[in-house]
């Protein structure tokens, strides 16, 4: 196979105009190209009279590719060959079976994994699923009653099932691969294999959770919902078993392999951990709130006036600014066409984040605007103090919304001026149950809001419009990632406790959908290569 790289495209091409641009590149008839599909592709906007796309290519010849690459071959040209994800080949066999804690990307992946190798994995998910989940969340953005076993955070697919679905990352790992393709196999739109900045949507991740969990049982797994990790079962350092809250009563299952995927929001769970002495340390975050634009603003702002006449996809954005206080603030999770949603997990305790649907069709765009804060912020040593300033804050903003889970909200120009706002402008909040206007101030710390206001106009000046009057801020976003880093060895197990593998974000080791999954093969590959060994 042949990969190109640096290939133009043009707004609006089709399979037709890429091979057009290999016969180009590559200086041959179309007749000889027997496939070729994109590898890569991104949108080049940085000259806004020649937006384009740029590509990589890949292209299957019906001969002769040897004499081309010496004909052509260069630094842009050259052989690839085709991924293929492999089992670890010195793997050994489970005495037991293994069990993975959480259904999110970390969780799924470590037991589609597990599965994959024959071990019949017990997955474990303390929420609902995804169908049961859909309906408990929208009934608490109707009416305001929150369910603590099904929400936002808890239930299958994670935290990421109500999300955008981003699945870009930073990840240099060839596992990230792995991840698309499954997604792909699973209902995902083939687009996320060659989109530099692919997503899903929540719409579409939400039946391609469900035919994982359905691809897991069918190779043996087994998928429990309502199933909450109570205490880790040892003896001697090394794992023996589990107790599991099921139905109302406790279980006891034999197990020695235990990968922990629980997610940045199991604030229970990691207590019961510290108080069974895993080790942990609290690790730095960020927090802010969620900020609202019209989603033609923003495409205005980043591709120019024509942004809808070009046929353009809805304009995205990544900002950052590190200020003189020596905070960073920047952008996170922002949401093309997409709403403000309640995310809270905890009664009398408001938390945003940001979601949309594939086509991200949304008059608005959102994204989460944070302030990196560090364990001195937080008041305490203890591991899980972070937990506990996530905890202040966000009962701050339930107050200050006035209960009911209506979230605190302010337009960009009176939180720079410090007022509190009376009425909206052209922006309107997408947020459900309710908003109440109020200054953000009364529920963020000092140096968080005064380095917003700093942070807002700085990137102001690199995204016209940022710091628009009528853009809004919707308070308060808090669990960008997860506060708590429970340790692990390079042998990805716990140095307390043999057997025992932290995973995924909630444990400190990733942040986003694709990242958090490769974690989770990780750990099932470790799992897998462990077999017999010290038991």
């Amino acid at each position: 196979m042949i990969r190109i790289t640096s290939v133009p495209l043009p707004i609006g091409f089709t399979d037709k105009t890429i091979r057009k641009a290999v016969c180009k590149k590559l200086r041959i008839d179309e007749v000889q190209i027997k496939r070729a599909s994109l590898f890569k592709c991104s949108l080049d906007a940085r000259k806004k009279e020649n937006i384009h796309y740029t590509a990589t290519i890949d292209v299957d010849l019906t001969s002769g590719e040897s004499t081309t690459l010496k004909r052509y071959g260069s630094s842009n040209v050259f052989h690839a060959e085709p991924y293929r994800y492999e089992l670890p080949k010195s793997r050994q066999r489970l005495n037991l079976r293994p069990i993975v804690v959480g259904s999110g990307p970390a969780g799924l992946f470590a037991a589609l994994i597990l599965s994959q190798a024959g071990e019949r994995p017990i997955l474990i998910e303390r929420g609902r699923d995804v169908d049961n989940r859909i309906n408990d969340v929208e009934r608490f953005w109707a009416s305001g009653v929150l369910d603590t076993k099904s929400n936002v955070q808890f239930g299958e697919g994670g935290a990421g099932t109500f999300s955008d679905g981003k699945l870009n990352t930073g990840t240099k790992d060839s596992r990230a691969r792995k991840v698309l393709e499954e997604f792909v196999a699973n209902g995902a739109p083939n687009d996320i294999l060659y989109l530099a900045k692919p997503h899903i949507g929540t719409d579409k991740l939400r039946p391609t959770v469900k035919n994982i969990r359905k691809r897991i049982i069918s190779l043996g797994g087994t998928v429990m919902f309502e199933a909450k990790l109570t205490k880790i079962l040892s003896n001697n350092g090394s794992v023996t078993g589990a107790e599991i809250e099921l139905g109302g009563k406790i279980e006891k299952m034999e197990t020695n392999d235990i990968i922990l995927a629980i997610g940045h929001s199991a604030r229970d769970t990691f207590k019961m951990l510290f108080d069974n002495g895993i080790i942990m340390e609290s690790k730095p975050f960020s927090i802010g709130a969620r900020i609202e634009h019209l989603q033609s603003a923003t495409d205005i702002a980043q591709f120019g006036g024509e942004a809808k006449a070009l046929g353009l996809p809805p304009a995205d954005y990544k900002l950052a600014v590190h200020l003189k206080n020596g905070r960073g603030v920047y952008t996170f999770c922002m949401c093309p066409g997409g709403c403000v949603v309640a995310a809270a997990s905890e009664e009398n305790r408001l938390v945003t984040n940001g979601m949309s649907l594939y086509d991200r069709g949304n008059i608005n765009s959102n994204s989460a605007l944070l302030v990196s804060v560090s364990p001195k912020d937080f008041g305490s040593s203890s591991p899980l103090s972070g937990i506990e300033f996530q905890r202040r804050l966000e009962s701050a903003a339930f107050s200050l919304g006035g209960g009911r889970y209506s979230a605190p909200i302010q337009r960009v120009g009176d939180f720079l001026k410090r007022r509190k706002s009376t009425g909206f402008g052209d922006v309107l909040p997408t947020y459900k149950p309710d908003t109440a206007f109020a200054v953000l101030d009364d529920c963020l710390p000092e140096f968080v809001a005064d380095s917003m206001r700093e942070g807002i106009l700085e990137m102001d000046k690199r995204l016209h419009g940022f710091a628009a009057n009528d853009a809004l801020l919707t308070a308060v976003e808090s669990r960008s990632s997860s506060p708590v880093r429970i340790i692990r060895n390079n042998d990805l197990q716990s140095p307390v406790m043999r057997g025992l593998y932290p995973c995924g974000e909630g444990a400190g080791y990733a942040g986003g959908i694709i990242s958090a999954a490769v974690d989770g093969i990780k750990c099932a590959e470790a799992v897998l290569c462990r077999g017999d060994k010290n038991k």
